[in-house]
């Protein structure tokens, strides 16, 4: 996959970074840090022609450290987000650890297409059996509260992600071996429930968060996050509510959130009612 020209001290680079996202503010490269055995992400964000030289330096020094800075004060309170290893703020780069896993949003995928396909496979046999859909269903719920979790744990150390959708949540692996990012196990009998659910939710991509200690900055990334839920994967929005109880109950101010997403939800109907 081409990519644009690389940072200088980085264009020579063997193995290659291989490009992995190309967004409108930057590039995300998957390459290594010092060795080819400690992997990482090298987000870019290369100069805009169209924005005075000047002007262009300093918004990119800006956003480079604002968003070095949010990783460091997640990490030191315990937030799981990656770690950040390097950066170079005037050219335009920053390097992050490298989470094994996959995204919340490519495993829920995976799982709905697989349960689609065991559907097909089980019509016309007994299907598959009220312990291995309470089990799956399971499997859901834990993840959703996982989510709660770790959301309601950035907002209590006052910080906004500004962007929060399944894309900017990972999962990681639970072990450290190389997996693929869609394994299916090969047991038939499992009736699909087989796509993994599992592991730490890591929130990634801070390139929109701020600090913030509103509940109205926090209910609107709530609220951001719903919608994701609700147009990208219908078939589990129901448990999304999983995902606000376990905020509520994860620190003190999580509740009166919780009230502001209600007022959150009215305007935005509204808004959608006028166009």
């Amino acid at each position: 996959m081409a990519g644009p020209i690389l940072p200088t001290l980085l264009a020579q680079t063997n193995p290659p970074p291989d490009l992995v996202a190309l967004g409108a503010e930057a590039y995300v490269y998957h390459t290594h840090f010092l060795t080819a055995s400690h992997p990482c992400i090298l987000k870019y964000r290369p100069s805009k022609p169209y924005r005075h030289p000047t002007l262009d330096a300093r918004l990119t020094r800006h956003r480079i450290l604002s968003e070095a800075r949010t990783l460091v004060k997640c990490m030191r309170e315990g937030v799981n987000v990656p770690g950040v290893l390097a950066l170079d703020a005037d050219a335009g780069w920053l390097m992050e650890e490298w989470i094994e896993g996959g995204t919340v949003r490519e495993r829920l995928q995976s799982w709905r297409d697989r349960r689609k396909e065991v559907s097909l496979e089980l019509q016309g046999s007994a299907g598959i059996g009220s312990k291995e859909e309470e089990m799956c269903s399971e499997r859901i719920l834990n993840l959703m509260r996982r989510i709660g979790d770790v959301v309601g744990r950035l907002h209590e150390v006052g910080v906004v992600h500004g962007d929060l959708t399944t894309s900017n949540l990972m999962l990681q692996s639970e072990s450290n071996s190389m997996t693929n990012r869609h394994t299916v196990a090969g047991n038939s009998e499992s009736h699909g429930a087989e796509v993994s659910l599992a592991g730490e939710v890591v929130l990634i991509d801070f390139g929109l968060a701020s600090t913030s200690v509103q509940d109205e900055d926090k209910a609107v990334d709530l609220y951001v996050l719903e919608r994701a839920f609700g147009s990208t994967h219908p078939e589990v929005e129901e448990q999304f509510k999983e995902v606000l109880k376990a905020y509520g109950e994860s620190y003190k101010g999580g509740k009166l959130v919780l009230k502001r997403l209600e007022e959150v939800r009215m305007r935005g109907r509204k808004k959608s009612m006028l166009g």
